[in-house]
């Protein structure tokens, strides 16, 4: 049995004729990675600035993470939690003390990584803070987004995400995001355990608040006895110019979830971190995952984690991403039809104005397609541009050109 398609329209065919239909890509059949680069099957070159949702923030293929799935592979894979394995407890050590917590709970996806937040701040909320039980709130923000579990779409504002999977969790209360007085009026009931936040909302569109809110809801919540729960699995890892997207305002959350780049792209692997006296509220048989804390994505999470400091992976997102935005900025002046230029470090988005002629920012997507660059719009007329934190300030100012052209093509 071959198990390469021969070309791309065969590939699209198969994909079409034999899987779901929950997702809607771009044209392009993607077969082989490195650095900020991708080749379809035919051979064309692509700057990728999506980076599989900040999966890769090390770039694609990065040899050291390899080496460590390679090695790691060849020794053992997996021994479920019924038993220790001589990986895990290293990996603990290195990730508590990486991000300053006295635990972590390894799971598999993001999206297990929030709901394993909320069941945390659910049973601290009953044991600690003595809420009734079963009247535990979870608070979030409107435009979220963190997932599509049944946990996830019952928090969610988008009709693409919630509408016909019915009925939603009980225990969610939604607050405008960015907006502080209506935090503020929500936590003063004392049934809410925790508030749960993107420091930049990604799926949203890359809407970053305004300076100083994530440091006041930091205040709010500890007045309120509230757990603040960041959920840094796409803005965290260096994607915004800092270690975690948090830092930029030096708030601590109570409760940390991280994913995506947590592997390099190689692997699902996400994390949960807290102190002891919220993490030790879960106890044996209440809380786990087969996959979770397996050998393999504990050796490879340790090696994508080095990875981002030993190449100061932070500090090239946000040098490469003043760049970009300083670009775009002057580009806006230019082209009447870019309605916005936002984000922080590689992390950004362009906000596009409908064109009389029908076209979106979808076929402005398809014109870069064509022209060697890969992105992704949401929301109808927002793209996101979010290339490999690996990403050099020649291929950055190739990519730009790219983008300029594109752009202007459409005036």
């Amino acid at each position: 049995m071959e198990f390469k398609a021969a070309s791309s329209a065969e590939a699209m065919a198969l994909e079409d004729q034999y899987g779901a239909h929950n997702y809607h890509p771009l044209p392009v059949v993607l077969a082989r990675g490195e650095g900020v680069y991708l080749w379809d099957i035919e051979g064309k070159r692509y700057f990728d600035f999506l980076s599989a949702y900040s999966a890769v923030n090390q770039g694609h293929c990065h040899p050291r993470i390899l080496k460590a799935l390679t090695e790691q592979a060849q020794t053992l894979t997996l021994t479920s939690r019924a038993f220790y394995n001589d990986v895990l407890g290293p990996y603990e050590q290195y990730i508590t003390r990486y991000f300053g917590y006295d635990k972590v709970l390894p799971m598999n996806t993001g999206v297990e990584g929030g709901e394993t937040a909320v069941k945390l701040a659910r049973k601290w909320g009953y044991t600690v803070k003595g809420i009734p039980e079963n009247q535990a709130k979870i608070v979030f923000a409107r435009n979220n987004f963190w997932g599509r579990t049944l946990g996830a779409i019952s928090a969610s504002t988008d009709p693409c995400s919630y509408a016909g999977f019915g009925p939603y969790m009980p225990g969610y209360e939604l607050v405008p995001y960015n907006d502080l007085h209506a935090l503020e009026a929500v936590l003063q009931d004392p049934h809410v355990a925790a508030f749960m936040v993107e420091p930049i909302q990604g799926e949203a569109g890359v809407v970053v608040p305004d300076t100083g809110y994530l440091h006041r809801v930091r205040e709010l919540c500890t007045q309120h006895q509230v757990l603040l729960i960041c959920d840094e699995v796409q803005t965290g890892l260096c994607r915004t110019g800092k270690m975690l997207a948090a830092d930029h305002e030096h708030v601590r959350p109570d409760i940390l979830i991280l994913g995506k780049a947590l592997s390099g792209g190689v692997l699902p692997v996400s994390a949960v971190l807290a102190d002891d006296k919220i993490m030790l509220c879960i106890k044996p048989g209440e809380h786990g995952s087969t996959y979770g804390g397996n050998p393999l994505a504990c050796r490879v999470a340790i090696e994508a984690l080095q990875v981002l400091k030993d190449e100061n992976l932070a500090e090239n997102a946000e040098l490469m991403g003043e760049q970009f935005r300083q670009s775009l900025l002057i580009l806006e002046q230019e082209v009447e039809f870019i309605k916005a230029v936002r984000g922080k470090g590689l992390l950004n988005a362009v906000v596009i104005e409908p064109f009389e002629d029908g076209r979106t920012a979808w076929d402005v997507c398809l014109a870069l397609k064509e022209k060697g660059l890969l992105c992704k719009p949401t929301h109808g007329d927002i793209i996101r541009f979010a290339p490999p934190l690996v990403i050099r300030e020649a291929q950055m100012e190739e990519s730009l050109a790219i983008i300029r052209e594109t752009l202007l093509s459409f005036v």
